[in-house]
């Protein structure tokens, strides 16, 4: 039975904020924009999914002191207002979209233009000041917006979400919600042991740890091992 989740997810540690469930397949992201706008709080920087370009959204977003990156959209009409930066590799420009309307009403934007080789990458953001978030950190985070693909990955392929195991819905939740929380104690497992190894999060495999946890369990039951993170920072 297709259904479609939305997540929220904070991009420092990975751990999920918030997870909406709706059981119609064809729901667009879209629908999902008033949960945004009543999770989010002043001072937040949202990292959004195209899926999200929608002007009205974005203004309401700036209204409530909310910033956001995402990217430009191909064949998007721009008027530039400012010019910060335009050399070879950078172009950083303060942007008008829209076109006055209802639907699509005007929002000025900063679009910062990245190159890497023959290939310009373009990011949308509402931070308007370049000294608040210069133009290469605003391309580093959207970068790292693919951690946050990582994570649904990890749930999905890993713990099983891509499949689901009943066609009730109080079932479907059941084994999302449950999937996220195992999720999350799993990334908590994986950042004690980084710390016991004093590496960073990113270097750690949440799939071996993941599998290594039936290894756990075998010693564990012969009395080899009692604590998973010393077990997993062992150097055997």
């Amino acid at each position: 039975k297709g259904i479609e989740m939305s997540t929220v997810i904070d991009l420092k540690n990975l751990l999920p904020v918030e997870i909406w469930f709706c059981e119609n397949p064809r729901t667009a992201d879209t629908k999902f924009e008033a949960d945004i706008l009543n999770l989010v709080t002043p001072n937040t920087l949202l990292l959004l999914d195209r899926g999200f370009y929608h002007f009205n959204f974005w203004l309401q977003l700036i209204a409530k002191n909310v910033n956001f990156i995402t990217r430009l959209k191909k064949g998007a009409a721009i008027h530039v207002e400012q010019v910060f930066t335009d050399s070879f590799s950078l172009r950083d420009r303060m942007i008008r979209l829209g076109s006055g309307t209802k639907k699509t009403p005007f929002v000025t934007l900063r679009l910062v233009e990245v190159r890497s080789a023959k290939t310009w990458h373009s990011y949308l953001t509402s931070v308007l000041d370049p000294t608040v978030l210069p133009p290469y950190v605003v391309a580093d985070l959207y970068r790292r917006r693919w951690r946050i693909e990582d994570a649904f990955n990890t749930v999905k392929r890993l713990l099983g979400l891509s499949y689901l195991w009943t066609g009730s819905i109080n079932g479907v939740q059941l084994q999302i919600w449950g999937t996220w929380l195992f999720y999350s104690v799993l990334v908590d497992l994986g950042d004690a042991v980084a710390d016991e190894l004093s590496l960073p999060f990113d270097s750690i495999s949440l799939e071996m740890i993941y599998r290594g946890l039936y290894h756990f369990y075998v010693a564990h039951q012969k009395g080899n091992a009692t604590d998973p993170i010393k077990y997993f920072a062992a150097p055997e």
